[in-house]
């Protein structure tokens, strides 16, 4: 039987891990730990505006059906955003490899003439917009969705982690980590495999079985350190 993997990540990209999950090998289980409210995007918002910044694919989904112009530039934080970007019909994607902060060091050396957006969920507000100001851009932040935690995981991952057999438990944010440790599982049996020390550090001390971080923070990185999760799991 293959390894069983518990996705913590939210809808619907979680289905998209499950999907990479499944080609190589692996047992997923959805067991998403954050769900999306979308609030409302202001258009107002988009004043001037010349430039958005997207921090997650979820940020490109809740400004759908906004009249965007066609001459908007999308910075993003990774390919997995980017791509959602591109679906959307942004004509100019700009794609970064790495964290938010490492999408405000490539924004900033760039320089971008004009106002930026940074659109995101409400928790995310502040730093990435500091960091731009504080290089001398003009930038502000709209919230259009918010995130709320699940109170525990998927009764499937729960079975998992109760039997006999390693489980791996996939963290794509520090936030869903945050949600599953106010959860409390047992996680004896568990291996963790997260994107970034950020999104391992909530649960670092729970797991027995190890852990093991992505060497960048990005969907094919995360697969490749579960790969070496899984290899040392299960010789």
């Amino acid at each position: 039987m293959s390894l069983p993997v518990i996705v913590t990540r939210t809808l619907p990209g979680a289905r998209d891990t499950a999907e990479n999950l499944t080609r190589l090998g692996f047992a997923p289980l959805l067991s998403p730990m954050l769900s999306i409210t979308e609030t409302g995007f202001a258009p107002g918002d988009l004043a001037g505006v010349r430039h958005l910044i997207f921090t997650s694919a979820n940020g490109v989904r809740a400004v759908r059906g906004a009249e965007l112009s066609p001459d908007l530039t999308a910075w993003c934080v990774g390919p997995s955003t980017a791509d959602a970007a591109r679906e959307a019909g942004f004509a100019n994607v700009i794609e970064g490899d790495g964290n938010a902060e490492d999408l405000a060091r490539l924004i900033l050396a760039s320089h971008p003439d004009g106002p930026l957006l940074h659109i995101a969920n409400e928790a995310a507000a502040g730093e990435l917009v500091a960091a731009l100001k504080s290089g001398g851009l003009e930038a502000r932040f709209s919230a259009p969705y918010r995130t709320d935690a699940a109170a525990s995981l998927s009764a499937e991952a729960l079975d998992a982690l109760a039997g006999p057999r390693p489980v791996i438990l996939l963290l794509h944010s520090a936030k869903a980590a945050s949600a599953v440790a106010a959860s409390r599982p047992q996680l004896g049996n568990a291996g963790l495999v997260a994107i970034s020390e950020a999104a391992l550090a909530p649960l670092q001390t729970e797991a027995n079985l190890g852990h093991w971080i992505a060497a960048r923070p990005n969907e094919e990185s995360l697969m490749d350190a579960l790969q070496r999760a899984a290899a040392a799991l299960c010789p």
